[in-house]
């Protein structure tokens, strides 16, 4: 005989024979994580900066004095498809430099023609006359001559903001050194040497400036444009040796301490009742101090006024050969400077490096860096750093640097000793309880950074990190 059954009395449970554990979680003491936080990074940069103490909270960096003038980009407005030069940018050109008359420094910038190139497009041919300065709005060019065996050598890479031929404008008889090739479309702008010279016939403070300028050769300086320090070597009797002191530059730049602050707020309703097994004001500061650290790694590589990014000379500043980072591009960046400590990139370019190491079947080597095994090249170690920034093209930068003091390299500034200092550099302040009941400290920390010599700070730009098509 069949007994039939339900489809209802088939999904009934059955009946509880023990305690739930829904219920004897109410008996339990539940195991805890520390609050995590996302944002949270190496921060390399933090930890390999030697930090210098700042007193006073400035920093000045005196120099020999130099004669080196104008060596800065120029920038541009695009209105469409139309661009123009901003008039007081051609004083970053070495004639222009510190001359203040901004009307014919509008009526040079009116006098400048744009020209749009395509790529491959010859710009300059090497022998040619010069007759004319380029100045680079958007776009790669390549420049290259012929070595001392006839074969074709590569003399640099110019992007936006660079410029060539600005020695046709005072000399007649000017010739191009090398041929400039478009390496992709842009546009440049062009000032010819006539277009220059109308204007300079009609300006007597231009004529006066240029003069000045024309001088400046005549001075006696080394090869990086510092006064030069006298002296004999090799002589032999009593000759009359040469006396001489060493000048200084009469405006040193100054680097004054900035600052991120934030208040953090605890009601004293959970600093009183909840905290065990974890203190609820230790971990609330600890993710804010977090936060505030990564606040201040990201303005010393992108703050406009003392970030590294924005600080590099920009005669050390290199474009990549072919786009992706190739150990070419890199051992010419290291080549620039000495004793360079490390390389900083962003993850996404490592992993470009990568790539391009193991294209030529090379593989990093690998150096201990406190305890921890990072990749290197040539010795030099390559640290992640997220904060330097990738273009919506797909680019980005890697930065090489020689630190320290005592090597005239880049250093970190900070003051310790602050009021309610918590770590150093950095200070909690009690700021009182108001009449809600809430608790508030104002956490503050004061940092900078210097690059003490030009040649300290180097910068690979325009990185192509996005994936070549197979």
């Amino acid at each position: 005989m069949t007994v039939e059954t339900s489809p209802e009395a088939e999904l009934e449970p059955p009946p509880q024979s023990s305690l739930s554990t829904a219920a004897a979680r109410n008996l339990a003491t539940t195991t805890k994580s520390a609050p995590q936080m996302q944002e949270i990074t190496s921060r390399w940069l933090l930890r390999m900066l030697p930090w210098v103490e700042t007193k006073g909270g400035t920093y000045r960096v005196n120099h020999r004095l130099s004669y080196t003038v104008g060596d800065g980009r120029v920038e541009f407005v695009q209105d469409g498809a139309h661009v123009r030069v901003i008039p007081r940018e051609l004083r970053e050109l070495a004639l222009l430099r510190g001359f203040e008359d901004d009307e014919v420094l509008t009526a040079l910038a009116g006098r400048c023609t744009q020209r749009d190139f395509r790529a491959g497009e010859v710009l300059a041919e090497r022998g040619a006359p010069a007759e004319q300065i380029h100045l680079i709005a958007h776009g790669r060019i390549r420049q290259t001559s012929v070595g001392k065996y006839g074969d074709d050598i590569a003399v640099a890479v110019l992007a936006d903001g660079d410029r060539f031929g600005e020695h046709a404008l005072l000399a007649a008889e000017a010739t191009w050194d090398f041929t400039a090739t478009a390496e992709t479309a842009g546009t440049l702008l062009t000032l010819s040497r006539a277009e220059f010279g109308a204007v300079l016939s009609a300006a007597p403070g231009l004529q006066a400036h240029v003069r000045e300028f024309s001088a400046l050769p005549q001075q006696r300086q080394n090869r990086h444009g510092e006064a030069e320090i006298a002296m004999s070597a090799g002589h032999t009797g009593e000759p009359e040796l040469p006396g001489t002191y060493v000048d200084y530059e009469p405006h040193p730049r100054e680097y004054e301490l900035s600052i991120a602050q934030t208040v953090l707020r605890v009601h004293t309703r959970v600093a009183d009742l909840y905290n065990e097994p974890m203190n609820q004001t230790e971990e609330q500061l600890r993710l804010t101090i977090e936060a505030l650290c990564e606040r201040q790694e990201f303005e010393l590589v992108n703050n406009r006024e003392f970030g590294l990014l924005h600080n590099a000379s920009f005669k050390q500043r290199i474009q990549t050969h072919s786009g992706p980072p190739t150990p070419d591009d890199l051992d010419e960046l290291l080549c620039r400077r000495r004793g360079s400590k490390f390389f900083l990139a962003h993850p996404r370019t490592i992993a470009a490096m990568g790539r391009e190491f193991n294209a030529r079947g090379l593989y990093p080597d690998h150096v201990d860096l406190g305890g921890q095994q990072v990749p290197a090249w040539r010795g030099v170690p390559i640290l992640p750093c997220g904060k330097i920034p990738i273009t919506k093209e797909n680019t980005s930068s890697i930065l090489c640097m020689r630190t320290g003091e005592e090597n005239q390299g880049v250093i970190g500034l900070r003051q310790t000793g602050l009021p309610e200092e918590y770590e150093p550099g950095l200070s909690v302040r009690f700021m009182g309880l108001d009449e809600r009941s809430i608790i508030s400290y104002l956490v503050t920390t004061y940092y900078s950074a210097a690059v003490l010599v030009p040649d300290a700070l180097g910068v690979l730009e325009n990185v192509q990190i996005a994936r070549r098509r197979a």
